[in-house]
Parts: structure tokens; sequence; C-alpha cells
């Protein structure tokens, strides 16, 4: 493959022409590839953004939510901290990956199920179970927030290597080529006017041999014509 750059680095030939055109169309669709993937994924990450900022807001509001409810429990029950200790670690949490234009995002899925309550009712009130109900919605909420921040970063992260390659394309790599081709493209035509001229030349050079042989045969065809006159 011819090199892209400057004259030096290029050998004028019709072969490295054609290597040269070649690249410099496939530059240009894979810098019309790249410029669609980078819209594509600003596109899915401006609506992941939009989703996470209502998430984050219906978070805060549960959150504000279930710690008044705790407040009440506390007040009422006293520190609640042994029913907390009841609480089994969540295991339903699952991470599968699908695919944006190559970039693999995560898909966090939780168990939605109605929460069951593992504790006893005796010395409880409802005052703790809408505190329960609240953290539950926040856990589920917090596991899609999870999904769609760490979503954004990838598709942050993706979106600036395509902006970095669609530049490089844009700005160096095609520019290149163009003016490889250009380079090419006139050395070629000033060799063909330079042979075309000297096939000229030689053309003309031929012509004027043949016409000075013709004429020193013809000069001597009259020589030949006298004397055989002057014989006779």
């Amino acid at each position: 493959m011819a090199q892209v750059g400057g004259s030096g680095n290029v050998a004028p030939t019709k072969g490295n022409l054609i290597q040269v055109k070649k690249s410099l169309q496939l530059a240009k669709m894979g810098y019309e590839l790249l410029d669609r993937k980078r819209n594509i994924l600003i596109r899915e990450m401006m609506s992941l953004v939009e989703r996470a900022k209502n998430t984050r807001g219906k978070i805060s509001s549960t959150y504000n939510k279930a710690y008044f409810n705790l407040q009440k429990a506390n007040i009422t029950l006293g520190i609640c901290a042994d029913v907390a200790k009841a609480i089994p670690e969540e295991e339903g949490l699952q991470i599968h990956y699908r695919s944006v234009m190559g970039v693999e995002l995560p898909v966090v899925k939780l168990e939605t199920n109605d929460p069951q309550f593992v504790y006893g009712f005796t010395d409880t009130n409802s005052q703790l179970d809408n505190a329960f109900i609240s953290f539950h919605q926040v856990k589920l909420m917090l596991a899609q927030l999870a999904e769609l921040e760490n979503s954004i970063y990838r598709l942050a992260t993706a979106i600036k290597k395509t902006q970095s390659r669609a530049n490089a394309l844009k700005n160096i790599i095609i520019p290149g080529y163009e003016f490889s081709s250009k380079y090419i493209t006139g050395a070629l035509e000033e060799k063909e006017r330079e042979e075309f001229s000297r096939l000229k030349v030689i053309k003309g050079s031929k012509e004027k041999k043949a016409a000075e042989a013709g004429a020193e045969e013809k000069s001597a065809n009259k020589e030949e014509e006298k004397g055989i006159d002057a014989a006779q």
C-alpha cells in the first residue's frame, strides 16, 4: 500500500495511484460509518441520561419517605437494629448485556416480587412495614440506576473513541490520501507530457533524416542519369 503523506513517500506510479484512490474511498466510507455510529450512540446516551435523571429524583423522594418512616418506627418501637439484622442479603440480582453499535451495555435484573416480611408482627408496627417497603423500592431503583449510569459511562467512552477515530480520518488520513492522489496524478501527467514531447522530437528527427536520405538518393539518381547521358 502506498504511504500517506508528502510527495517523497509515494512513488508516482499508476499502481500506487489506483491503491491510493481505493484507500481514499475506504477512508471516506469509514468516516461516514463512524459518524453514523457516533450519532446513534449520542442519541442512546441522551435518552439514558434523561431516564437516569428521573430515576435519581424518584430515589431521592423514596429515600426521604423511607427514612421518615424508619424514624417514626424508631420512635414507637425503639432502635430497630435487631430487625435490620434479620433482613437477608439480596441474591436475586442478575446482569446480562445488550449491544448497541458494538458497545456492550449492562442489563441489570432484580426480582420485582412483592417484599416478603421476614420479621414477626408482634413487636413491630405499620411504620416499620412502610419503611421496609420504601427501602425495597429504593433497592429496585438503585439497580436500575446502576444499569443506567454504567451504560452512560460506557457510551461516553465509546463516543470519545469514535470521535477521535473520525477526527483522525477527517483531518489526517483523508487529506493525506487526497494529497497523494493529486501528487501522483500530477506527476503521471507531467511524465506523459515529457514522453509526448520526446516522441515528437524523435518523430521529427526521423522525418528529417528520411527527408535528407530521400534528397541524397534523388541527387545520386540525377548524377547517375547525367553520367549515362554523357556516355551516350
